[in-house]
């Protein structure tokens, strides 16, 4: 429900109160909140077998945001910033992390650009290097010789650094992140989503007979035919130039399309990512965006506490009156864990 219509609801059952007052009581006092959402999002990181990510426009302070969502089965944040680049998903997974590091993860990014062969030999050290934030790593490049006003240099050196960040505090790991194949998500054990795929496939508008029967049959084989011999032989050709395009575009990425193999209990779509985003659209369709940075806050938190307890059977959030602290009440009952030891005796004993 959108503000304007809240407040003219409460002014219509007798409460006095502006649209601004509202928006306040809607968006402050939420710290509490803001660490659980952290707290859940470093909890994905640590323990997840595979999240999947997607993202979606957004309107803030009446700009173009982008809003990025990482779920697994069991939890999902929700993030908007102004971009949508590789260094600010990369940020995102870090969490409350803001800090930089140089170590052999770091380095072993660099090795996939050629152009940073010669900066990266002079940045190596014997052991790894932590700067706790962007102003001492930037020192430190242009000790070493390195252009920072080079803005593609710096970036990539930026996504390097994070990445090594990400690892040196244990996030991510062997994670599988699933998702529709735009770049930025492309990192580390990374898989794609076949519905996205095939949809490439929906999208050909053949011309003549045979080249719909080589389309339906190309979506057939796509959709039945996952056998380890599909490693050496993933697609025939066919005699339609824009089949046979889509199709070595997908040969090319057939290791992240067949991850499955390897990861039998990862999902083959980010079905679950778009429906989170579905939730998000629809309120943007209903209050257009937000303005403030509080509101900004608020809706992100919010919306991915809510997924977050919905996943695990929670019905409800009940807060206290300054929002510091909140109680939940389950939709089921859930495990309990018992204080005595197998034999019977209580604890200490």
């Amino acid at each position: 429900m959108a503000t304007g219509r809240l407040t003219t609801l409460l002014n219509d059952i007798g409460v006095d109160i502006s649209k601004r007052q509202v928006v306040r009581l809607l968006t402050k006092g939420l710290d509490g909140f803001v660490v659980e959402d952290m707290s859940v999002l470093h909890a994905g990181m640590v323990s997840a077998p595979y999240v999947t990510v997607d993202d979606t426009g957004a309107c803030h302070a009446h700009d173009n945001f982008y809003t990025t969502q990482i779920g697994g089965e069991h939890f999902a944040v929700f993030r908007t910033t102004a971009s949508k680049s590789r260094l600010n998903f990369l940020s995102l997974l870090c969490g409350s992390y803001h800090d930089y590091v140089l170590n052999d993860a770091a380095f072993d990014y660099l090795q996939g650009h050629p152009s940073s062969v010669a900066v990266t030999a002079r940045l190596r050290a014997p052991e790894p290097m932590r700067f706790c934030n962007q102003v001492p790593f930037l020192e430190y490049l242009a000790g070493q010789g390195v252009d920072i006003f080079d803005k593609a240099a710096v970036r990539i050196l930026g996504e390097a650094a994070t990445w090594g960040s990400i690892h040196h505090h244990g996030l991510v790991g062997d994670t599988v992140i699933i998702s529709d194949d735009a770049g930025q998500f492309g990192i580390g054990n990374h898989a794609l989503c076949w519905v996205h795929a095939e949809r490439l496939l929906q999208k050909l508008m053949p011309v003549k007979p045979k080249h719909a029967k080589s389309v339906a049959k190309a979506v057939t084989r796509g959709c039945q035919r996952i056998p380890p011999k599909v490693r050496q032989d993933f697609y025939p050709t066919h005699r339609h130039a824009e089949l046979d395009a889509l199709l070595a575009r997908l040969h090319r990425r057939k290791h992240e399309l067949l991850r499955v193999l390897d990861w039998p209990t990862i999902p083959l779509h980010t079905n679950a990512s778009e429906n989170d985003l579905r939730s998000f659209v629809t309120k943007r369709k209903i209050s257009r965006g937000t303005v403030s940075r509080d509101g900004r806050v608020a809706r992100d938190t919010m919306l991915g506490l809510m997924k977050t307890y919905r996943s695990l059977g929670f019905l409800s959030i009940t807060t206290s009156a300054t929002g510091s602290a909140f109680a939940v009440r389950s939709s089921r009952r859930l495990p309990t864990l018992s204080l005595r030891k197998p034999n019977g005796a209580p604890p200490g004993k």
